[in-house]
C-alpha cells in the first residue's frame, strides 16, 4: 500500500472531495528556526468524517473520525489535490478503492505521537488523538474477523471490505494484513504516550491492541515453530503475511507496548515474531543479498526497499527484551547490507535479485535510516549514524535527480524518483509521512551533515549490472524471452535471459576497472541434479564453476528454482575487459552479470564512505581531507586517522571520510 493521511483538527482544512487546494501554511505545522519538521502538508491531507452506523465498528467517545486522504496530485499551477484510490465516480461520491485508508491513518497517527514526544505540540496531540479515532473504527470488533482491520473508507464514512482492484485478503478484514501490522504499530506507540497524559484514551488504546493481538494469535502465532521451505531454505511459517516487512512493523508497536507495561501476551508474541524476523537474515560478506534480512518469506530472491523496517524492529525488541542475540542480523542488514546499497546507486527500491527497480521512494529511504540509527544506538555502533547521514542526503539532493525531495517549508516529500532521474511531484501520504519519519529522526548536528552532504557533488563506484542478452552467443546458445519478467518471486532483468545448452558459450564485453571486481552470475538455480554446469573465464585465468542443479526444494515458493546471484571463487582482476561462459548441461540458464568491486565508493561532496567485500583488509586512494573512521563488518571502530593521501579499510567493513 502506498498511503497517508492527516488528522484533522476542528474540520479547519475541509475541501470538496478531490478539488485542487492550495498549499497550506498551517501556523502549528509550521517549523520552528532550524527545524526541519513541517506537519503543514500532512495537516492538509487530514480530513474528519461522521460515517454511517455500522455493525461491528465503533470507537471511543463520539463526534467526527480524523482520517488521511490517500493522495495528492501535483497540479499545474502548483496547487495539489486531494484523492483517494482507484477511479472515482462523481456520481456516487466514491472511489474504487476508497479516499482514506488503514495504512497511512495508522502511520500518520505515530507520526504526530512522535512529534508531540519530542515538543510536547498540543496540535500534534490533537491529531494522532483523531486518527487513532478513526483507526478503531476501522477495526472490527465482532464476529470471526474481530481484531483485524478494514483497509478503505469512501468520503462519506462508509467502509469499503473489498475494493476495486481486488486487495488480499479479500474482505479486507477476513484475515492478517499489511494494515493489521500497522494498526498494531500505531496502538503500540499511542499507549506508550497516552498512558501519561490520558489514562482513560490509553485503556480503551489498550483493549483495542489486545483485540489485534488476538487476531494475530489465532491467525498468525498459531505456526510458531514451524517452518516452511522456500527452494530449499527453512523460512519461518509465522510471519505475518508470509513478510518480514509486514512484521517488523508490529514488532515497533509491541515494542512500545511492552516497554510501556503491556500484557505477558505480547511480550511473548513480541519475542516469537522477533525470532521470526531474525531469522531472514542472509547471504554473507561476498554473497548475495550480503547480509540482508529479506522482507518475504515466499522468497529467497527478492529484497525490496518499502517497508524493510526489519532492522530497526530487531533493535527496538533486543531492547525491549534485553536480547543481543536479536542484534546479529540487525548488524549484518546495517553495516554490511546498507553500505553497499549505497554505493551501488542509492535507496533502489528493489533487488529482484539483480537491481532491477531502480525507483527510489522515501518508504525506502526511511527504512534505511531508521535501522542505521535504531541499531547504532542500541549496538553502541556510532559509526551507523555516519552511514545514516548518506542516506538522509537523498533528501537534500544526493539522488539521481540532484534535487531535494523533501521541501521544509511545506513539509512535502515528493513521491519517488525514477530510475533514470525523473521526480515525481505529487506528493501523497506514504510519501509525506516516511519524509517526516526521517526528519523527526535527525538531531540538528546530523541533519547539518546530511544537508551538507546532500548538497555536494555525486559520484560512485559500486555494483554495475551486465544484461545476459548482450552476450556474444555460440554453439546453439539463445536468448529467450518468457512471458513474463516476474517468475511469481523474482523477476528476470530485462525481461529476458540466456540459454546455455551443452556445448554453448557466451561472452561478454565488460567495463575496464581499476580494482578487482567480484563476479556473480545471476542464474536460475534448479532442483535438479543434471541441470548442468557453467565454467566461467576472464582475462585468461578460470572464475570459476557453477553448478545449476544446486537448487533446493521448491516447497512454498511460487515458481520451481530460485534467480540467484552467485559468487565465482576468483575475482576479475583489475582492468579486464571480458567475461565468458560455458555450459555442460542442457538446462543453464543466465539472467544477468553482478560486477562488485572488492572497494565500493559513494563520494558526496567532501564526504566519503567506502565498503568493502574483500577478503582482506587495504589501504586504498581517496582524494581530499578530513577524517577516516574505518569499522569492521559488525560495525566496530578499528582506526581513526587523518587522512594523507590513503585510508585504511577493514576486509569486510567500511570506512566513512569526513571533513
Amino acid at each position: 500500500m502506498t498511503v497517508s493521511r492527516r488528522a484533522v483538527l476542528g474540520g479547519s482544512l475541509a475541501v470538496a472531495v478531490g478539488g485542487a487546494v492550495p498549499a497550506t501554511s498551517a501556523a502549528a505545522g509550521r517549523p520552528s528556526p532550524g527545524r526541519l519538521v513541517n506537519l503543514s502538508h500532512l495537516d492538509f491531507l487530514g480530513d474528519t468524517v461522521t460515517p454511517p452506523a455500522t455493525p461491528g465498528h465503533s470507537t471511543y467517545g463520539s463526534g467526527p473520525l480524523g482520517v488521511l486522504w490517500t493522495y495528492a496530485d501535483r497540479r499545474a499551477d502548483g496547487s495539489y489535490a486531494r484523492i483517494g484510490g482507484g477511479p472515482y465516480d462523481a456520481a456516487t461520491d466514491t472511489y474504487g478503492q476508497g479516499a482514506f485508508n488503514t495504512d497511512d491513518i495508522a502511520r500518520a497517527a505515530v507520526v504526530y505521537l512522535r512529534h508531540y514526544k519530542a515538543f510536547r505540540d498540543a496540535h500534534s496531540r490533537k491529531a494522532a488523538y483523531g486518527l487513532l479515532r478513526g483507526l478503531t473504527y476501522l477495526q472490527t470488533t465482532t464476529g470471526p474477523f474481530a481484531g483485524n482491520v478494514v483497509l478503505w473508507m469512501q468520503p462519506d464514512g462508509t467502509l469499503n471490505p473489498s475494493a476495486e482492484p481486488v486487495e488480499l485478503p479479500d474482505p479486507s478484514d477476513s484475515g492478517p494484513s499489511y494494515w493489521l501490522a500497522r494498526t498494531v504499530w500505531a496502538l503500540g506507540e499511542s499507549y506508550a504516550v497516552f498512558r501519561r497524559v490520558d489514562p482513560r484514551f490509553a485503556a480503551f488504546l489498550k483493549a483495542r491492541l489486545e483485540l489485534a493481538l488476538r487476531a494475530l494469535e489465532r491467525q498468525v502465532l498459531v505456526r510458531y515453530g514451524q517452518w516452511n521451505v522456500v527452494d530449499g531454505r527453512r523460512v519461518p511459517a509465522w510471519l505475518i503475511v508470509a513478510g518480514a516487512d509486514a512484521t517488523s512493523e508490529a514488532v515497533l508497536g509491541l515494542s512500545a507496548y511492552v516497554r510501556a507495561g503491556g500484557s505477558a501476551a505480547a511480550r511473548v508474541a513480541l519475542r516469537r515474531f522477533a525470532e521470526a524476523v531474525a531469522a531472514m537474515g542472509a547471504g554473507g560478506v561476498r554473497e548475495w543479498p550480503f547480509r540482508a534480512l529479506l522482507p518475504w518469506g515466499e522468497s529467497i530472491s527478492n529484497w525490496h526497499a518499502w517497508g524493510a523496517q526489519m532492522p530497526s524492529a530487531l533493535a527496538a525488541a533486543s531492547a525491549v527484551l534485553g536480547d543481543r542475540s536479536l542484534l546479529r542480523p540487525a548488524l549484518g542488514d546495517t553495516a554490511g547490507f546498507t553500505p553497499l546499497l549505497m554505493t551501488a546507486g542509492g535507496p533502489d527500491n528493489g533487488w529482484l535479485p539483480a537491481p532491477v527497480d531502480r525507483t527510489q521512494i522515501a518508504y525506502g529511504v526511511d527504512a534505511r535510516l531508521q535501522g542505521l540509527l535504531s541499531v547504532g544506538a542500541v549496538a553502541g555502533r556510532p559509526g551507523l549514524r555516519q552511514v545514516a547521514a548518506f542516506v538522509a542526503a537523498w533528501y537534500f539532493g544526493a539522488n539521481r535527480a540532484g534535487e531535494p525531495m523533501y521541501d521544509a517549508t511545506t513539509g512535502r516529500t515528493y513521491d519517488g524518483i525514477s530510475g533514470d532521474g525523473v521526480v515525481n511531484r505529487n506528493s501523497g501520504a506514504e510519501s509525506t509521512i516516511h519524509g517526516l519519519f526521517s526528519m523527526l529522526a535527525l538531531d540538528a548536528s546530523l541533519a547539518r551533515l546530511a544537508r551538507r552532504l546532500g548538497a555536494g557533488q555525486l559520484a560512485r563506484t559500486g555494483l554495475e549490472l551486465v544484461e545476459a542478452e548482450s552476450a556474444q552467443l555460440a554453439g546453439g546458445a539463445s536468448v529467450v524471452t518468457p512471458p513474463s519478467a516476474w517468475t511469481g518471486e523474482s523477476q528476470w532483468s530485462g525481461g529476458a535471459f540466456v540459454s546455455l545448452p551443452a556445448g554453448s558459450s557466451a561472452s561478454w564485453e565488460v567495463p575496464a576497472a581499476a580494482q578487482a571486481r567480484l563476479v556473480l552470475p545471476v542464474v536460475d538455480l534448479l532442483p535438479a541434479r543434471d541441470a548442468g554446469r557453467s565454467t566461467w573465464t576472464g582475462a585468461g585465468r578460470r572464475l570459476g564453476v557453477v553448478d545449476h542443479g544446486a537448487g533446493g526444494a521448491q516447497g512454498v515458493s511460487a515458481a520451481p528454482g530460485a534467480l540467484l546471484p552467485i559468487t565465482l571463487a576468483q575475482p576479475l582482476p583489475a582492468g579486464a575487459r571480458a567475461v565468458a561462459a560455458t555450459s555442460s548441461g542442457e538446462a543453464v540458464r543466465v539472467d544477468a552479470l553482478l560486477l562488485l568491486p572488492l572497494i565500493s565508493s559513494l563520494r558526496l561532496g567532501d564526504g566519503q564512505l567506502l565498503a568493502s567485500v574483500d577478503a582482506h583488509s587495504r589501504s586504498v586512494p581517496v582524494a581530499g581531507r578530513g577524517i577516516a573512521y574505518s569499522y569492521d563488518a559488525s560495525g566496530v571502530l578499528r582506526s581513526r586517522r587523518r587522512v594523507t593521501g590513503r585510508v585504511a579499510v577493514v576486509a569486510g567493513g567500511f570506512t566513512v571520510v569526513l571533513d
